[in-house]
């Protein structure tokens, strides 16, 4: 019994608080949705202005990776030439020498 007249109590509250409740208008979805397209624009420009700086601060870095990779690759062009003129000369110089010899020893 005393279950029963606690819920008979619930219902009776829960009545009352319904009962307080604003009436919907109708026109609270539509200004409601005016206001979330407004926000979902806004965001979308953000997101497209954010992926544009993005895309250029990327641009920007691939621009100055080539620009490093090309000056390594004109430093080892460079070190390769200094490389084989170093070779050649020692070449010659042994060349040189042999002829020295040669010429001395009456060949």
């Amino acid at each position: 019994m005393n279950k029963l007249i606690a819920t008979l109590i619930a219902g009776l509250f829960a009545s009352a608080a319904f009962a307080q409740a604003p009436a919907d208008t109708g026109n609270a979805p539509a200004v409601q949705t005016k206001t979330e397209a407004k926000a979902e624009k806004n965001a979308m420009k953000a997101e497209a202005k954010a992926d544009k700086k993005e895309a250029k601060a990327d641009a920007k870095a691939d621009k100055k990776e080539a620009k490093a990779e090309a000056k390594a690759d004109k430093a080892h062009a460079k070190a390769h030439a200094k490389k084989v003129k170093a070779h050649a000369d020692a070449t010659e110089k042994k060349a040189d020498a042999q002829a020295d010899v040669n010429a001395t020893m009456g060949k």
